[in-house]
């Protein structure tokens, strides 16, 4: 079963990430960098003083854009956008540490699309299509047409955030080694495989050290909000434009914390709850994916004979599924080559299906099918979440995710702690509960320590941001969209609803998000407060 190209960028564009037990969770700092977290000493106003060794003035290099690299997750060079339009790609140079800014540097992949109408040109729109980990200079050109009524106005931006793609990205494990890691079961029953599970994350990171760890220290959401803002600089703006989407939502708040005067116009879609430390958002997202899934076998049964699952109810519909997972542990099935669909990959699959509505046959299709002993549809969507091609090379996007994550999030748990709260997750999601519950132990044992519990989000003077909450949004569910804005500030967080189905707002295609967010982000028409699009 050949991997579909748009699941696969979508789910990079999607993913908070925590899901993936086997490699999320949250982020590091040596402590000799500056700190954007809550109880930061490095208030918003220093940040913005900050030196960046003179790189704010460096002059950028457009070329046309090679192929996207194996670490960029492959593929052919982009295709000009309509009428012709062709993408152009650079590289920034940034501070590796910003608290010594004359030291070492990283360099940072960026791509463009030029703005169509040059006479009433705004600026650069930045986007960043989340995970952590996703590359924006591979999502960006496979969105773009979805993007072309902002050209309008704007030149279209987007970058590989340090760490990531070709932004120096992180190395761990080789992709035999990955293969063998995605096989490890992630919802442990007993002691040996408990072990099997924390040496897998114990080797894991320190291959990640080995390979990268001059830059571990340095990957952190502070640090790649520090680089939008030289982007700006280095792009020519006065005010920073921002399209954030999934993680995007989170790095976007932290950059309106730390630069509120500097924010223009910034849209949150898909919006991370900053309130929430990395438990709560795992389980907040086992209830997520639990709905999104509820969803998925109730329209099944609405369909009656047409739906291939069996069940008169959805929750027939779902018990049939967990069976499947329960024979899977026990006996795994063929699946792709010598590569067999176990139950922590057939896991996988599922939550990668349900990021869209779009995916769901393929997911009914490959649940029957694996259901029957034919693994191959299944295994191909968690392929497309955990970055593998159809040829066996993986991307660094699940090594990006997490060293971002590690070096954001403060807390390490231990067998013991996460063991003592999977009665909570299952009683979230009898389906994902045990799978979200054992990817606590993601950063147990990560090389460098993490900056925050919780990222401090608030922007007293800055422009409004809107927010955009997506009611059956699985991996990020509709309430962090209010308490972003509440986070925010009174005066700068606008939220409006969109009443769907899948992972953010904008993409779904529906005309009046668009609309609202168009007229917004082209016109500085901010929509009222609690719109409402279904």
């Amino acid at each position: 079963m050949r991997t579909s190209p748009a699941l696969r960028t979508a789910a990079l564009a999607a993913a908070v990430t925590l899901l993936l037990p086997l490699t999320a969770c949250s982020k590091s700092s040596d402590g000799s960098g500056p700190a954007g977290a809550r109880n930061s000493p490095v208030a918003a106003n220093a940040a913005e003083a900050d030196d960046t060794g003179g790189l704010g003035s460096q002059k950028l290099t457009w070329k046309p854009c090679p192929a996207p690299s194996a670490a960029q997750g492959g593929g052919k060079a982009p295709s000009p956008l309509p009428g012709g339009t062709s993408w152009e790609c650079t590289f920034m140079n940034a501070p590796l540490d910003y608290a010594k800014p004359d030291g070492d540097t990283i360099r940072l992949a960026l791509i463009r699309a030029a703005a169509k109408d040059k006479n009433r040109r705004i600026g650069s729109l930045l986007f960043n299509f989340g995970g952590p980990g996703a590359s924006g200079v591979a999502t960006l050109p496979a969105f773009g047409t979805d993007y072309e009524k902002l050209r309008a106005r704007y030149d279209l931006v987007s970058f590989d955030p340090r760490g990531v793609g070709r932004s120096e990205g992180v190395k761990c494990e080789n992709d035999q080694q990955l293969d063998a890691r995605y096989e490890i079961d992630g919802t442990p029953d007993t002691s040996e495989e408990v072990n099997t599970l924390l040496e897998s994350t114990k080797t894991y990171a320190l291959a990640c050290k080995q390979h990268s760890g001059k830059q571990l220290p340095h990957v952190g959401t502070t640090e790649a909000a520090r680089d939008m803002d030289l982007m700006r600089q280095v792009l020519g703006d006065k005010k920073l434009y921002y399209f954030g989407i999934s993680y995007g939502t989170e790095l976007g708040g932290v950059y309106a914390h730390l630069f509120p005067k500097n924010v223009g116009r910034a849209v949150l879609d898909a919006v991370v709850d900053p309130t929430q430390d990395i438990e709560q958002a795992s389980l907040g997202q086992a209830k997520g994916f639990q709905l999104a899934l509820d969803n998925f076998t109730q329209d099944c049964v609405d369909r009656g004979d047409a739906c291939k699952l069996p069940g008169a109810t959805s929750k027939e519909v779902e018990q049939h599924i967990s069976g499947l997972l329960d024979r899977l542990e026990k006996k795994p099935v063929e699946g792709l080559g010598r590569r067999h669909l176990t139950e922590t990959l057939a896991t996988t699959g599922i939550a990668a299906a349900l990021y869209s509505q779009q995916t769901w046959p393929l997911l009914e299709q490959g649940i029957d099918e694996a259901d029957g002993g034919s693994g191959g549809l299944l295994l191909a969507l968690a392929d497309s979440l955990n970055g593998r091609s159809e040829t066996g090379r993986y991307d660094n996007s699940m090594a990006a995710n997490t060293a971002i994550n590690c070096a954001d999030s403060k807390q390490r748990f231990t067998s013991d702690q996460a063991k003592a709260k999977l009665p909570e997750f299952r009683s979230a999601s009898k389906v994902f509960g045990n799978y979200l519950g054992w990817s606590l132990l993601t950063c147990t044992g990560w090389p460098v320590a993490g900056a925050w519990k919780t990222p401090d989000v608030s922007a007293p003077g800055s422009a409004p941001i809107l927010v955009v909450g997506n009611t059956g949004d699985p991996a990020t569910p509709y309430a962090g969209a209010k308490a972003m804005a509440g986070a925010l500030g009174k005066g700068v967080g606008v939220t409006m609803t969109y009443e769907g189905q899948g992972h953010g707002a904008y993409n779904s295609g529906n005309a009046c998000v668009q609309k609202a967010v168009g007229g917004y982000l082209l016109d500085g028409k901010v929509p009222s407060a609690g719109t409402v699009c279904t």
